[in-house]
């Protein structure tokens, strides 16, 4: 599908705050980068959003991740390239990503338990919840940026916050 609308055309203070409060949000929950880029990008997988496929991609990268784990991230489970750790946030950011399906989430929340503290559980939590209401608005609208571009509305968003 193609980009349907110009979100911040449409809707601009609305737009501007939901952004503004998300990037304050994500900073305020990011307690290990690497990590939460892998479980943006899955989620990002699950909902198919191309746009944020692609933005966390290229962050996960910039983190430091090899294009090995990148490539076999969708097939997490198999690959022998995840620590334990890893493996419980990507299970918990799959399991929040299908609550629709009606899955029993009990062995991705005691896997969870296991290698986070309560703290770091909800800030996991709120990462997915942020990555996911970006995948259904850029999913929902068709929308794909180029990363730059992306970038560029992020900073400016933040100089805005910082001058205010």
């Amino acid at each position: 599908m193609k980009n349907t609308i110009d979100l911040f055309g449409a809707a601009p203070t609305l737009m501007r705050d939901y952004q503004r409060a998300q990037l304050e949000i994500a900073a305020a929950a990011n307690f290990d980068p690497a990590l939460t880029e892998l479980v943006k990008l899955r989620v990002s997988q699950i909902n198919g959003c191309a746009n944020c496929i692609n933005l966390h991609t290229i962050e996960a990268r910039e983190n430091g991740e090899t294009e090995q784990r990148l490539y076999l991230l969708a097939a997490w489970r198999e690959a022998p390239c995840f620590s334990d750790r890893e493996r419980a946030a990507i299970g918990w950011g799959e399991a929040m990503a299908r609550l629709s399906e009606g899955r029993d989430r009990t062995d991705a929340y005691e896997a969870l338990k296991a290698h986070f503290t309560e703290e770091e559980q909800i800030k996991l939590t709120i990462t997915i919840n942020v990555i996911t209401g970006w995948n259904h608005i850029a999913v929902g609208f068709g929308l794909f940026a180029d990363a730059a571009t992306i970038r560029a509305a992020q900073a400016a968003q933040k100089a805005l916050a910082a001058a205010a």
